[in-house]
């Protein structure tokens, strides 16, 4: 299994000036992301991301894009589950501010960690719980079988009885 390899950009660098912007397009490699004590597993090693940094009068404001396809197995029903999961996350930095909402913590000494910032965005953007499909009707209580593969009328099981009326229906028999 490939480790995360860290890729950061320095900000000085770009040499925008106020109003500017640059467009970069890298190449990460992240650790699989883990949900529900599950290990994702990713669908490429190396995920093309496009950062756009802007200059502004006291400082950057940044956009992270990729797209992420993820697999794991459904919550339902215990198949295999992908997902194609869109990153679209903005930062903003001002260097001089002492307001925490102006500073970003992928920024630190002017340079933006952009594997930290993508590994955080992958796993903000991900759903609670992966599913095979929106529409998975899990497995039966009852046997196990998926219910995904069976009709709804197909599948029916003998309704077990109330314990409170075990007496009664002893005397019954």
């Amino acid at each position: 299994m490939g480790g995360e390899s860290a890729v950061t950009v320095d900000l000085g660098s770009l040499t925008l000036r106020s109003g500017e912007a640059a467009r970069l397009d890298l190449v990460l490699r992240l650790q699989p992301p883990v949900v529900g004590g599950e290990t994702l597993a990713l669908g490429r090693p190396a995920l093309d991301a496009r950062i756009d940094i802007s200059r502004t009068t006291s400082g950057f404001a940044m956009r992270l894009r990729a797209e992420v396809p993820v697999a794991g197995t459904c919550a339902r029903c215990l198949e295999p589950a992908t997902l194609s999961v869109a990153l679209d996350a903005r930062e903003v930095e001002q260097g001089g501010s002492e307001d925490s909402e102006l500073r970003s913590p992928y920024v630190s000494d002017g340079e933006l960690d952009v594997s930290a910032w993508a590994r955080d965005a992958l796993r903000l953007a991900l759903p609670e719980r992966l599913l095979c499909r929106p529409d998975c009707a899990g497995l039966c209580e009852v046997c196990g079988i998926s219910l995904n593969d069976v009709g709804p009328d197909e599948h029916r099981h003998e309704r077990p009885r109330d314990p409170r009326f075990a007496k009664p229906g002893e005397l019954l028999e």
